[in-house]
């Protein structure tokens, strides 16, 4: 893809509200790639950046790199657990623009994204599907997407930068929904504190030209793994996988945060849990 397009080469995403988030990750893992310290290689990322005519800038500001660490640790724990199953089968929730499949791919794994309709759309423009990565163009509320995949075979949930968009209760739903139909599953997902949450309900501008979409479901590390027991009895062990701004102040003062109890609450999480397998 060359570097010099034109406005006129490039396709506008038109995405709105919460689809439209899906360009604020893509934005950083691309930046970030293209940094010589930059704490992933995402080349997908910055073809697709490249093809779009968004202001990433005006509307995101400039990029930390936060959410390129968050999709690094989800890789790691993705390729981890593909030592261990290499023809495993990876679900991604909400999946947007990532590119994740086409980082941590073994050659054997199967892959399924599952997104909005306009979402899926603009992915394709990009990430065509093929035989081993395919796509479903349904809400992640919707358990038809569960239907096409094989429960007694070992199953990797992703659901990056989702659940925040949904309500409490819908979330809980979800999950109960996933321990029903997909019973020892392994899932990572990322939250929000509730002081974030907050301040998107009430109207949070990243930007002068961009406002956060409101975020209903904000949880503070200390409450997950009692709330994810009450949700599913029998859930696995609940690990907090480390991801912060990779670099700078920002960064040093986030990792000491991570370090205190009463300060980490207060930060986003990314959680690797299990959950129960069916009784025999």
């Amino acid at each position: 893809m060359p570097e010099s397009l034109t406005p006129v080469d490039k396709r506008p995403p038109a995405l709105t509200g919460v689809p439209e988030t899906m360009l604020w990750p893509l934005f950083q893992r691309a930046t970030e790639s293209l940094r010589p310290d930059g704490v992933l290689r995402d080349p997908e990322s910055v073809r697709i950046m490249r093809a779009l005519d968004y202001d990433f800038v005006g509307h995101f500001g400039v990029p930390g790199g936060s959410l390129a660490a968050r999709a690094a640790a989800i890789d790691r724990a993705i390729i981890a657990w593909l030592a261990r199953h290499p023809a495993g089968q990876v679900v991604s929730l909400g999946e947007g623009l990532e590119t994740q499949s086409r980082r941590v791919d073994n050659g054997r794994m199967r892959w399924l994204s599952v997104d909005l309709p306009e979402s899926i759309a603009l992915r394709e423009a990009f990430l065509p599907p093929t035989d081993r990565f395919r796509h479903m163009a349904i809400s992640a509320l919707d358990p038809a997407w569960m239907a096409g995949l094989d429960a007694a075979e070992p199953i990797f949930i992703v659901a990056q930068g989702l659940l925040m968009y949904l309500p409490p209760e819908a979330v809980r739903g979800l999950f109960a929904g996933i321990a029903a139909g997909l019973p020892g599953a392994t899932l990572v997902f990322d939250t929000v504190p509730p002081w974030l949450s907050r301040l998107t309900l009430r109207g949070l501008q990243q930007t002068p030209r961009y406002k956060l979409p409101p975020m209903p479901w904000g949880i503070a590390r200390g409450d997950i793994a009692r709330t994810l027991r009450r949700w599913c009895p029998g859930i696995g062990p609940v690990e907090f996988l480390s991801y912060a701004l990779p670099r700078g102040v920002p960064g040093v003062l986030g990792q000491f945060m991570a370090t205190a109890p009463m300060l980490r609450n207060q930060l986003p999480s990314l959680v690797l849990t299990s959950l129960a397998p069916a009784q025999a």
